[in-house]
This record gives C-alpha cells, sequence and structure tokens, in this order.
C-alpha cells in the first residue's frame, strides 16, 4: 500500500483489525453485501488462536451441561452448512465415547446424545449408534474394562486454511488484506476513523480512513480497545489457554475418540495427518501475554495422562512429536473456572449518535464464525442501509464448488490427469486445495514440471501459489499454517525453503491477493 503522503487517504465502509477467523469471516460477507473492506494482520492470516484449535466444526457435546443450548444448537446447524461450503477442508468424522463406569452414567450419556442428534436438524450426518467395544475395531486399542460405547458425529476442518479461503474470497469480492501490517492507532473523527498502521517487514507508516471500526483481535481485543483505540469499556475477556500434543499415529482405524476425564472434562484422541493421533485440549486460564501460549510439561503430561486410562498402551511424553498452545479469548461472564466459561460470543457497539462505530468481538468458535458474521453485520446494519442480505450459507468457498461426498472422485481423476502423482499426493492436494489443485498443477506433464521439490511432494509449483494467492512469507506460514508438513520436512529442508522464499519474495509484494 502506498505512503499516505503519496496520495489521498483511502476511505473504506470496514476496517477491520485481526485476521483471524472472525475477521476475515467478516470480512468477506461484508464484502459479499457490497461494503468496502480492509483488514489489518499484526503477523500471519490464522497466526495465533485460529490455527491453534482441535480443528473441529462440532456442536460442543459437554455444552449442553452447562445449559449453553442455543450455542449448541447454533453450533449443530453450522456443522452442514459449513461442510456443504468447504468439502476439501472439512470432512464428516465419526467419535467414539467409551462408557465409563465411574463417571458419567450410560443413561445420561445416551439422552445427551439424543439431544446432539436432534437439536440441530441433522440430515447428511449419521446418527448416534450403541457399541460394544468388544467386538468392534474401535474397542481394540482400549483397556479391556471399557466394553460399552457410544459413536455419534461431527465434523473436522482445517481451521488456518479456513482461515485463508475467508480472506481469498473477500479480496475475491473487493476487500484489501494486509498482513504483518499492525493497526498501532485509531481514533474518532466524527462519522470516521482515523487508522494508523505499521508494516512490521518494512517500518513504513500508512493511513487509512473507515466508517466503521471492528476489532476482531480475538486474545488481543482488549489491548486493541485499551491501547490503540483508547476507549473506556466495562467488559472484560478471559483467556483461556488450550494446549495440544500430537504423537504418532495410536490405532488404525478412521474414527475418532472422546475420553471423559475425573476432573469433569474431556479430551480429544483424533486421527491426524494420516501418520498421527492430535489429542486435546486442556483449559487452563492464561496470565500471560496472548503470544506467549505454550504447551507446558504439566499440560502435556495431563494429555498422556488422560489418554492412557483408556488405551491398552500407555501414551508418554516420549511419544510426542509436536506440541501447540492457542489463547481463546472468552467473554468473562464470571464463571468459577475455565472449563465453565461461555464459549457463546457477544458483540458489543461502542459510539455515541452520530459518531463512527467501534464493534468489539469478544468469544465465539470456530464452529459458529460465519454466523457470528451475520450478527457482527447486523448489529453495523443501521450505519449502512444500503447493505445487502445475509448470503453466506453453503456459498463454496474456493476450491469447495463440488459435492461432499465426491472428493475421492477429484482424486482420482486428478490421479488420471497427472499420472505422475501417486494418491497420497493427489489426496493432500485435494483436501488442501479442492478444485483448485489443477490450477497448481497446471499444463505439467511430469514432477520435474513443477520446480523444485522442497521434501514430501512439496514444490515450487505450490509454493508459489501460496506466494502470490494466499500471503504465505515464511516457511512457518507454509509448513505450519498453509500445511502441516512441518510434520515431516526435516530442519535443514526447512530452512531451504525459508532460504528460497526469501529469495523470491518478490512474489508476495507483486501478488493481486495481497495488494
Amino acid at each position: 500500500m502506498p505512503s499516505s503522503a503519496s496520495r489521498d487517504i483511502e476511505v473504506f465502509d470496514l476496517a477491520i483489525i485481526g485476521g483471524g477467523v472472525n475477521g476475515t469471516g467478516i470480512a468477506r460477507d461484508a464484502a459479499g453485501r457490497g461494503l468496502s473492506v480492509l483488514v489489518c494482520e499484526q503477523g500471519d492470516l490464522a497466526g495465533a488462536t485460529s490455527s491453534a484449535s482441535t480443528k473441529l466444526f462440532h456442536g460442543g457435546l459437554r455444552y449442553l451441561e452447562y445449559y449453553e443450548f442455543r450455542l449448541v444448537r447454533e453450533a449443530l446447524i453450522e456443522r452442514e452448512t459449513l461442510l456443504v461450503a468447504m468439502p476439501h477442508i472439512s470432512w464428516p468424522l465419526r467419535f467414539v465415547l467409551p462408557h465409563h463406569k465411574g463417571l458419567r452414567p450410560a443413561w445420561l450419556l445416551r439422552l445427551g446424545l439424543f439431544i446432539y442428534d436432534h437439536l440441530g436438524g441433522r440430515k447428511l450426518l449419521p446418527p448416534t449408534r450403541t457399541l460394544d467395544l468388544r467386538s468392534d475395531p474401535a474397542g481394540k486399542p482400549l483397556k479391556p474394562e471399557f466394553a460399552r460405547g457410544f459413536e455419534y458425529s461431527d465434523c473436522w476442518v482445517e481451521d488456518s486454511r479456513l482461515v485463508v479461503l475467508n480472506a481469498r474470497d473477500a479480496v475475491a469480492r473487493g476487500a484489501k488484506v494486509l498482513t504483518r501490517m499492525r493497526c498501532t492507532s485509531a481514533s474518532r473523527e466524527g462519522e470516521l476513523w482515523d487508522v494508523t498502521l505499521e508494516d512490521a517487514v518494512t517500518g513504513e507508516v500508512h493511513e487509512v480512513r473507515a466508517r466503521a471500526l471492528v476489532n476482531a483481535g480475538g486474545p488481543w481485543v482488549d489491548d486493541v480497545i485499551r491501547n490503540r483505540v483508547r476507549e473506556n469499556v466495562s467488559d472484560r475477556i478471559r483467556l483461556v489457554r488450550g494446549s495440544h500434543i500430537v504423537t504418532r499415529r495410536l490405532f488404525e482405524h478412521d474414527r475418532a475418540y472422546i475420553f471423559q476425564n475425573a476432573d469433569g472434562r474431556i479430551v480429544f484422541a483424533i486421527p491426524y495427518e494420516t501418520d498421527f493421533t492430535l489429542i486435546g485440549t486442556t483449559d487452563r486460564d492464561h496470565q500471560d501475554g496472548p503470544g506467549s501460549a505454550r504447551c507446558t510439561d504439566e499440560e502435556r503430561d495431563y494429555l498422556c495422562a488422560s489418554v492412557s486410562d483408556y488405551l491398552a498402551t500407555p501414551v508418554t511424553a516420549d511419544d510426542v512429536v509436536w506440541t501447540y498452545s492457542g489463547v481463546r479469548p472468552l467473554y468473562d461472564d464470571g464463571a468459577t473456572s475455565a472449563t465453565a466459561a461461555t464459549r457463546d460470543y457477544v458483540l458489543k457497539v461502542e459510539g455515541r449518535p452520530g459518531e463512527a462505530p467501534l464493534l468489539n468481538i469478544f468469544g465465539g468458535k470456530i464452529t459458529t464464525y460465519r454466523r457470528l458474521a451475520e450478527a457482527a453485520l447486523a448489529k453495523l446494519a443501521p450505519f449502512f442501509p444500503r447493505m445487502g442480505p445475509d448470503w453466506t450459507a453453503r456459498v463454496p468457498m474456493p476450491g469447495g464448488d463440488f459435492a461432499v461426498d465426491a472428493r475421492d472422485t477429484l482424486v482420482d481423476d486428478l490421479c488420471a490427469s497427472y499420472p505422475f502423482l501417486d494418491r497420497a499426493w493427489a489426496l493432500r492436494l485435494v483436501r488442501a486445495y479442492g478444485t483448485e489443485a489443477r490450477a497448481i498443477l497446471g499444463e505439467a506433464k511430469t514432477e520435474a514440471d513443477l520446480g523444485r521439490n522442497f521434501g514430501h511432494d512439496l514444490t515450487e509449483a505450490e509454493v508459489r501459489w501460496l506466494m502470490t494467492r494466499e500471503w504465505a512469507r515464511t516457511a512457518d506460514d507454509v509448513l505450519w499454517r498453509r500445511s502441516k508438513l512441518g510434520l515431516r520436512l526435516t530442519p535443514d529442508e526447512a530452512v531451504a525453503l525459508d532460504a528460497w522464499m526469501v529469495e523470491h519474495r518478490a512474489l508476495v509484494a507483486g501478488s493481486t491477493a495481497a495488494a
């Protein structure tokens, strides 16, 4: 973006602070309604909470115990709405809940799952069923005392790719998305906000104006309010840290487990990236800065112990190959524990009549991000009377224009068109890019036509796509957010990738996505 000294200051309808799932979701929705939109993100897209989730579109079975029926119902409805719009990065997943005789009684589990099956108008996903774990393959990895269980449906989602696709679709509809661009201050000047931005790479300062300001800073929402916008509001957030561990694959089947713990929490064990198992999450109040979240040794050991209570072969710290942690910005409702704190979102508009509005986003969960965006724009509708209606439900994300059950067909077609692909490579491309995988492969007749292979079939052609279309600037952006190939590439391969990206950084500067 050119310096404000070199041209008139650009005016947007919305300036959105934060490039996580809520910020990009609002940007996509608003741009599709005809508003001019700017998103500024201080780091990479999905650089914090939105890439550190348990990666599920789910209603939140345990939230029923806290009587969060509205939230659960909305999330259950959204599972299928989102699944239809992004069948490449989201897919159905069955969960096995073993009955632990010392914890919740079987009748209570059956009641909860009955409500879960019927509260959200489930249509695409199969219903709950009872399992005999003594004969079902899902019982094989478990201790023999777990003889009975229940199986129900939720959905998997590639969380950080969800954010990138929202940003891409927003740009396709006219929005501007600026990464590594920090909002240093914002002040009201009557009916406009004056917003100052600082480029984290060059240090250049830019100014823009906006008719409304949206604070989607996630765990930084308080910092934005008090230190960037300098507003005095009574609302507070509760920072809750959720940590996860990844181990080598612990079981052979393709179902996930949901394990109850004696402390009232639940822990998931989910098939992950083919050869691994994802285990999480914790719920701990986080007292330090949002960017400091790390999985502690205590949390790692807690997760290992939780699944070891169920699995015949114990999981130890030596089995862990990666950990990650994120900070959930929950609305502070005064709950006595982090586990009981509401996962619902709260939206507050600040400003007197005649002043440019500030919309602060508190809380939320990845499953309800699209509904949060609709609710946010409903709050802003009085300020934009010509704004279009709701439109995002079931509208495909980039690459998601195919049927929910057609992914295997896409993989077969890709292998037929590009014989040098093996099925695992083709599946990875389809799960990341959907129908756009063909645009990455282009006219290639051989693997060599895709340029350098950085390891595990990550080619120069794919990296160029990520840099020019998806704001990737570093190896971490590619290996841990645009993909999870960081689990596979060696340190030397990651360094070589980073060096190549630095050498070709002009690809980002000249891209249409980042412009």
